[in-house]
């Protein structure tokens, strides 16, 4: 009988708890319903009596993304326009002519041809000017317009009317459209003795293949240990994170695991096939901009003691996205869960509130932050992205040289010198010497452009916080001394930050040559976090003791 009522009980029980969660699914709905028909009713009076006629698919559009915009960065709506980007940016293939254009004040420019595209193949080089397109003029258009007109179907024609860099001549290119494919590996090599380079871009479709091709002919060169540069890559398939990890790891090794608020969306993520090698000596190279799948990989490899992991902390970008088919053609993409290491760190920020200017991870507070250990027992903390074994600052560039790239200076010399010098045999042939930089300087003097140093800004605010105060008149003579004798002169400011303008120099001009493959190499010649990597990897004592290895 007793059984028999605590039955009773139970079924009662379960019966009110599903009563209960009906009736709150119940209340959300009709808050759902009662909202949606309030946001109807009040965009049909805007679009009756607001004084100035509202284009009703722009408004709708940016009401969605504010909405979205209040849950994270990343969860976004995609109209039907837009779905070729999306696409791009799954699998790095778009139908267009292979070049990236850029905004200088009204004109849209050509700031990079793909090699081996319609554009380079015709003969557009950076700094043309595209005019017209079809016959129509793009003046007054944003870079993400032209970019929609640019894009189409594999094999149908465009024309664009350019006016070219340096001579200004007016010419008319009629170009076939092609599938774009971007390279996920734009460079590969031996870099020093036996150790090999990859350069990683992205993390679109058949990634692992490519590392897997990149891997062998680096093998077959006689390569003993590898850097992967992960370097101001953004990331992208999860999957392809996971195949690739699964190359140096053991079969069935945990590589990454996701957590959401729906069941289905916890998932661990373990390796699956056999490795290509599991003690190759590894180094990863990371920054500021290195986000979402290219966490996965640098998390993996700190955690599992598999790496050594190099440079400045990762972005904090640790959401898995969805894509969502929606009305008309369009698509959601939704936030669905977090990324969490081996030793279960959680990759994303923990504190938006603590970013930096370029939205990643800035200092996060010591209270925030939780232990973690590796494989091998080293303590490893979250807070939001990857905080590397070895933390190498990035160095900062002089106000003069910020402002020769915001005005486009170093650009400009770099498609004077590529009209002057139509070819170079070789990239190493690429150099910026004295005379060339000589030149380049009266060159850039010739600009109307200035600059003020952190020195200067700060007696600008200390002057400004005085006359707020009235102490201004009793200091002026002192502060306009102390201007005299801090203020900066451009000619003695080329000399003391000659090296890092040639640095730049020197990546711009082989760009111009060699495409993106020239601008990474042009990088590579002196590279302080490379230099720091191949330091490691040759000394094997060293790279045993960052991983905890007891040999």
């Amino acid at each position: 009988m007793l059984q028999k009522i605590k039955k009773i009980k139970i079924m009662v029980l379960a019966i009110f708890i599903v009563s209960i969660l009906t009736a709150f699914n119940d209340q959300i709905n009709f808050e759902i319903v009662k909202n949606l028909d309030i946001y109807y009713s009040l965009f049909r009076e805007l679009n009756v009596y607001y004084v100035d006629e509202i284009n009703p698919s722009e408004a709708i559009k940016k009401s969605i993304d504010a909405m979205l915009n209040s849950l994270d960065p990343y969860t976004v709506y995609i109209p039907e326009s837009q779905i070729e980007d999306l696409r791009f940016m799954t699998t790095g293939q778009y139908g267009g002519v292979g070049a990236l254009i850029q905004q200088r004040n009204n004109d849209i420019m050509i700031s990079e041809p793909y090699e081996g595209y319609p554009a380079q193949k015709a003969g557009l080089q950076a700094g043309d000017i595209i005019l017209e397109v079809d016959g129509k003029s793009i003046q007054g258009k944003k870079v993400d317009e032209v970019s929609e007109i640019l894009k189409g179907q594999p094999n149908t024609t465009i024309t664009l009317k350019i006016k070219k860099a340096i001579t200004n001549q007016i010419e008319t290119i009629t170009l076939t459209r092609k599938e774009i494919k971007i390279s996920n590996i734009p460079y590969h090599g031996i870099i020093s003795e036996n150790i090999g380079y990859i350069y990683l871009s992205n993390f679109t479709e058949n990634v692992t293949a490519d590392v897997i091709k990149a891997y062998k002919d680096l093998e077959n060169q006689g390569m003993k240990q590898l850097i992967i540069d992960l370097r101001s890559n953004p990331g992208g398939l999860l999957m392809e994170a996971v195949n690739l990890m699964s190359l140096f790891v053991p079969k069935g090794t945990l590589i990454v695991s996701t957590k959401g608020r729906i069941k289905e969306w916890e998932k661990e993520y373990r390796s699956t096939s056999v490795p290509l090698d599991v003690n190759i000596p590894i180094a990863v190279l990371v920054n500021s901009a290195s986000a979402s799948a290219s966490e996965i990989i640098a998390g993996a490899m700190q955690d599992l003691d598999r790496g050594v992991v190099i440079g400045q902390r990762t972005f904090g970008k640790g959401l898995v996205q969805t894509t969502r088919d929606l009305s008309y053609n369009a698509k959601l993409k939704v936030t669905t869960a977090k990324y969490y290491t081996p030793s279960g760190r959680c990759i994303q920020a923990i504190d938006y509130s603590h970013r930096n200017p370029d939205g990643s991870v800035g200092k996060i507070p010591d209270s925030l932050v939780k232990a973690f250990k590796t494989t091998r027992g080293r303590i490893v903390y979250d807070g939001g992205g990857i905080n590397p074994d070895i933390v190498l600052e990035p160095e900062k560039i002089s106000p003069l040289t910020e402002a020769l790239i915001e005005n486009h200076i170093i650009f400009d010399y770099a498609s004077k010198f590529r009209y002057e010098y139509p070819s170079m045999e070789g990239l190493n042939n690429v150099i910026v010497s004295e005379k060339i930089y000589q030149d380049f300087v009266k060159f850039a003097m010739s600009y109307k452009f200035d600059y003020k140093t952190q020195s200067e800004l700060a007696l600008d605010k200390l002057t400004a916080s005085l006359k707020e105060d009235k102490y201004f008149d009793l200091t002026k003579d002192n502060l306009e001394a102390l201007k005299k004798q801090i203020q900066h002169n451009k000619e003695q400011d080329f000399k003391l930050f000659e090296k890092e303008i040639k640095q730049l120099l020197l990546e711009e001009i082989a760009s111009r040559y060699f495409y993106q493959k020239g601008r990474i190499l042009a990088m590579l010649r002196d590279d302080p976090v490379l230099a720091k990597a191949i330091e490691i990897l040759s000394s094997p004592d060293e790279y045993a003791k960052v991983l905890n290895i007891n040999k």
